[in-house]
């Protein structure tokens, strides 16, 4: 199985989850199991609102699963419909959310707690968890 989770830059298991999917300067795709971790960079972190494309942004590569805090409604809908599960995690770093995903404890992200604007501050969004601060 292979999880890809947003990072602000790659550290490895230790890279800290970026607070936004389509936003992310680079994805860390991971193994939970081995714990085996391949960076790839994200070409549109400025792209407008709604459209990000989470097939170009992870370079085509296949993954089983995204684990982040927030993900934009169109960015979810669209993950879904290349069948990849995304799960909400208040983890900081790779390492713990993908222990969190090993043992079960990751609640599956539905159209209805994704985040409904785009911006820094992410204002008004149901659900976004700020692992900043």
């Amino acid at each position: 199985m292979i999880l890809c989770m947003p990072v602000e830059s790659d550290e490895g298991p230790e890279s800290r989850i970026c607070g936004h999917f389509g936003s992310a300067p680079v994805f860390i795709l991971v193994d939970p199991e081995t714990m085996e971790c391949t960076a790839v960079p994200n070409d549109n972190p400025h792209h407008a609102h709604g459209v990000c494309n989470p097939v170009a942004a992870l370079g085509g590569r296949s993954v089983d699963g995204v684990l982040l805090a927030s993900i934009g409604r169109r960015a979810l809908e669209k993950l879904h419909a290349m069948g990849i599960t995304v799960y909400r995690s208040s983890a900081v770093t790779v390492g713990e959310a993908a222990r969190e995903h090993l043992e079960g404890n990751l609640e599956v992200m539905s159209t209805d707690n994704a985040c409904m604007g785009h911006g820094g501050h992410h204002a008004g969004v149901r659900g976004f968890v700020d692992l900043k601060g």
